[in-house]
């Protein structure tokens, strides 16, 4: 089943193309990244799957239906994780896993089950679920908002740029232990990023990304096979090299 699937799709501000005829799906089960540098379009993308602005021109279906609809099949469908936790600083670790579960009107009893059970599984230990945000490293308020995304039962999580604040040791640890949860409850993902590192060692099938938002290239990443990861690696730093050589150019004249 195709989770995600754009067709065809443009997106125009103000006579500046920033996506153009992009078409993409993205299947059950699948973790996807789109990589890109600043400017090629990826959270103009994300806004569009979100639903939250619509296509110039093409198609867009998540779940099946339009992200601008009111369909209930998208009640509770998407959850989101972005480069910043966006922690309400007011409540504790565990209200904050709790928020979304309370939008969806989920009972009380069940909202602290299940906020204490991600809190758990994201790594977090009992002590500093009670802490509030400023009372948390950011790798620990990332993890939060990881758990937050991840208690509603997402059928697709939405990742933007989530680990890129992180140092490297943090941001590796916390990529591994997010990967293993998607794979263990067969969660769908989209992940964007600037940075290789974060797709190369999350992502099933790696999209990159040329300004605007169109396609230059697509590769499915068999983690098992280390030399075939070093080569990916190495295609898509030349290529990102060679796009950034290029604006610079153009720039120049």
């Amino acid at each position: 089943m195709q989770i995600v699937s754009l067709k065809g799709v443009s997106k125009t501000y103000h006579g500046v193309v920033v996506v153009r005829d992009l078409s993409l799906e993205i299947a059950s089960g699948e973790i996807v990244a789109l990589l890109g540098q600043t400017g090629a379009g990826k959270s103009t993308i994300l806004n569009m799957i979100m639903g939250q602005t619509a296509p110039s021109t093409g198609e867009i279906r998540i779940n099946g239906v339009d992200p601008r609809s009111n369909d209930p099949k998208l009640r509770g469908f998407m959850a989101v994780s972005f480069q910043t936790d966006r922690l309400l600083p007011w409540r504790t670790a565990h209200q904050n896993v709790a928020l979304g579960l309370e939008y969806l009107g989920v009972a009380k009893s069940q909202c602290h089950v299940r906020a204490r059970d991600w809190l758990n599984r994201v790594k977090l230990s009992e002590i500093h679920h009670a802490k509030f945000p400023h009372q948390l490293s950011g790798g620990m308020r990332q993890r939060v908002s990881l758990a937050r995304a991840m208690a509603v039962d997402p059928g697709l999580v939405l990742l933007d740029e989530s680990f890129s604040q992180l140092d490297h040791t943090t941001s590796h640890v916390l990529r591994e232990d997010f990967v293993s949860l998607v794979k263990e409850f067969q969660k769908t993902c989209m992940l964007i990023t600037h940075r290789i590192d974060d797709a190369i060692e999350m992502a099933d099938r790696i999209i990159l990304l040329a300004a605007p938002a169109s396609i230059r290239f697509e590769i499915r990443v068999d983690h098992t096979e280390k030399q075939a990861v070093a080569r990916i690696r190495d295609q898509i730093a030349t290529a990102l090299a060679n796009e950034q050589r290029a604006d610079m150019a153009a720039a120049a004249n």
